[in-house]
């Protein structure tokens, strides 16, 4: 764990160091679990919603996007369930005074005994070579089966408070596993109470008139309120989808472990409307389907695995995360759920307004279930700061922190450097960036030697360097170096374009 934790304070450092990620108000302490995007991260930032927009929009005939508003009339979160049941249950030790998530200890206590089962597999695994089977060692092993056993016997015990509301089981299953409060050691716990999730704030030009809002908890009833318009307007045919990035904001009990779980954050959200009775083959088809998508940034398989609830929501009949390796540990990076026809059905009670989609194909009129894939931009920035940042040590012996960006997402393309500051190097230099700059997004610096200027460019993920010298004034040729591999090799200036373009293709 200190590793895990080791790993995380340096990409926090690095990420403030090279302008991805700043603290929100720093010069006055920073505010907690909110923060800015510097120069490069709202770049990353930009080219992750880019991809997923491109992925979910652009590439199929059946999806198209909307820009729902912030504030929604308050009925929408009646409708929806937020005012009624978006709690989370906050428990707080009495001797460090911090506060939790009452679920969260638990579930960080499962993650504990699933740590133990992952160590016996490994030494087993280690012990065995080849032969190894992991099927038939996690059914037949004594010490695995117990460990199994006993986060059933949790679970069994966590998930039905959770869904009754009781507060005082959730506590005894704390006070039963005997789970100390990290901080100060001890098990001096407060009861445990239900804690809303929305921030609310006022509209209207007079306190004593105005009406309670909310700052939205989440994108997707935008999408639903504005389903029959999107329908109607863009003559949408079942199966259909609806896409949507934007803010949204929860007040956090306990906003942790950088941006992983913030208070103002984005998400990319798309919901798709199916006819009843599909719904399921529609889940599987988006549970690979986004799969697919993260795999064609580079990122390893094993990075990442399917989670599927044992606790499904109130309005869902299926749901599973893209958990992803983070450096604290697998966590969910994206969910995919069946929500079935619940969020529709129950803004047609609330609003009086028919909600249905007449299908010409069975010639009946219905409300449509809908395939949820929500995501969250800051996680997935934070996974691929994750992934991606490295410390090498190279042939001859230096060290360098490089961030493997995938190509078409890193903030800048490529980097043109002029030899020196003199000769006319500066001049060809910005020619050449003039050429690139409508198609990539390019970075000029001529400070400092090559070598260090290299090192900058690799540590925010720059895959390309231009160096301009004095051969370039005669023959029109520059050197192009690669970040991964360091290869450098001499290229007219005529082919740049097209050899960087090749490298930056998204294949899907």
């Amino acid at each position: 764990m200190a590793k895990q934790e080791d790993v995380l304070k340096k990409i926090i450092a690095h990420a403030k160091e090279y302008g991805f990620v700043f603290q929100s108000s720093e010069i006055y302490d920073g505010l907690s679990a909110v923060y800015d995007y510097g120069p490069n991260g709202v770049e990353l930032k930009k080219n992750i919603r880019d991809y997923w927009w491109k992925s979910m929009v652009q590439f199929h005939e059946n999806i198209v996007g909307i820009d729902a508003a912030i504030f929604m009339h308050p009925t929408t979160w009646k409708a929806s369930g937020h005012i009624d049941a978006f709690n989370d249950p906050l428990i707080d030790n009495k001797d460090s005074k911090k506060r939790y998530r009452a679920d969260v200890l638990v579930e960080d206590y499962i993650a504990k005994i699933e740590a133990k089962i992952k160590k016996e597999v490994d030494k087993a695994r280690k012990r065995f070579g080849d032969a190894f089977d992991e099927k038939q060692f996690m059914e037949t092993n004594p010490r695995v089966l117990a460990n199994l056993k006993k986060i059933e016997d949790i679970k069994n015990r966590l998930y039905p408070a959770m869904e009754n509301n009781d507060m005082e089981g959730i506590r005894q299953l704390i006070i039963d596993l005997d789970i100390a409060d990290p901080v100060s050691g001890t098990k001096n716990w407060t009861e445990v109470r239900q804690f809303n999730l929305m921030f609310s704030t006022q509209l209207g030009s007079m306190s004593e008139s105005a009406t309670e809002i909310y700052l939205r908890p989440e994108t997707a009833q935008g999408i639903f309120v504005n389903y029959l318009n999107v329908q109607k307007t863009n003559r949408m045919k079942i199966p259909f989808g609806i896409a949507q990035t934007g803010k949204a904001f929860r007040n956090e009990i306990v906003a942790r472990q950088f941006i992983f779980r913030m208070r103002e954050f984005e998400q990319m959200e798309m919901q798709f409307f199916v006819r009843p009775g599909t719904e399921m083959k529609w889940f599987e088809y988006w549970k690979e389907e986004r799969l697919k998508w993260h795999l064609a940034t580079g990122i390893p398989a094993e990075k990442f695995r399917f989670h599927d609830h044992d606790k499904l929501a109130h309005y869902a009949n299926a749901a599973t995360d893209i958990e992803f390796e983070f450096p604290m540990g697998f966590k969910e990076l994206e969910g995919i759920h069946s929500r079935t026809d619940f969020d529709l059905k129950s803004h047609e009670q609330y609003s009086g307004k028919k909600l249905r989609y007449h299908d010409p194909e069975i010639n009946e009129s219905y409300v449509p279930y809908v395939i949820e894939t929500s995501i969250g931009l800051d996680r997935t920035f934070l996974a691929m700061l994750s992934y991606a940042y490295t410390e090498e040590k190279l042939e001859d012996g230096s060290e360098r922190v490089v961030l493997k960006l995938p190509p078409f997402l890193a903030p800048y393309k490529v980097a043109i450097f002029p030899l020196t500051k003199k000769d006319g190097l500066p001049e060809k230099a910005h020619e050449i960036m003039d050429e690139l700059k409508y198609d990539y997004m390019c970075f000029y610096e001529e400070k400092d030697t090559i070598g260090k200027r290299y090192r900058r460019q690799d540590a925010i993920g720059t895959p390309y360097c231009v160096t301009v010298d004095h051969q370039t004034l005669e023959d029109n040729t520059v050197t192009i170096r690669e970040r991964d591999t360091l290869k450098q090799e001499r290229v007219p200036i005529s082919q740049l374009s097209s050899i960087i373009g090749e490298k930056l293709k998204i294949k899907l």
